[in-house]
């Protein structure tokens, strides 16, 4: 038989599981950083330490193998996503779109909030998609902005 898909919590303080999320995370967000033409992105460079030592909680997305996650932070009156992340082999295969699904529906009834690259519209799309509305821009370095959105469920 073979692995289906599982969506399941990751234990990132595992270093085989950070060292999986790292795997992933660094060409995803180097698409990400070419679309914002900004390579200042601090995932790009985080250490498997980093990942280990992260408040996030993490929900990955497997099929025989980690193919994306989502990373979060529950600070009580809202959801705080912090990473969606993808790799770049994978794209277009809706597998963001059911991590997001999936964190939307463990959390049902919350407010959410993410931010994402403004340049990015692939991920603005997919947040609009779900019901997340923009709410403003904030300037990350000289020029480049990023988008926060809200969702009220």
């Amino acid at each position: 038989m073979g692995g289906g898909v599982v969506i399941c919590k990751l234990n990132h303080r595992n270093e085989e599981t950070a060292k999986n999320i790292q795997r992933i995370q660094q060409p995803a967000y180097l698409v990400e950083a070419e679309l914002m033409g900004f390579h200042g992105i601090p995932q790009l460079t985080e250490s498997i330490e980093d990942i280990q030592n992260s408040g996030e909680s993490f929900i990955g997305f497997k099929e025989e193998k980690l193919k994306g996650f989502i990373s979060y932070v529950d600070e009580e009156d809202l959801i705080d996503i912090y990473r969606l992340v993808v790799h770049p082999d994978f794209f277009r295969q809706g597998i963001a779109k059911k991590l997001l699904a999936d964190l939307l529906m463990r959390y049902e009834g919350r407010k959410f909030i993410v931010s994402t690259g403004t340049a990015n519209e692939p991920a603005k799309n997919l947040y609009r998609s779900f019901g997340f509305m923009e709410q403003d821009e904030f300037e990350v370095s000289p020029g480049i902005t990023c988008t926060n959105f809200m969702k009220q469920s």
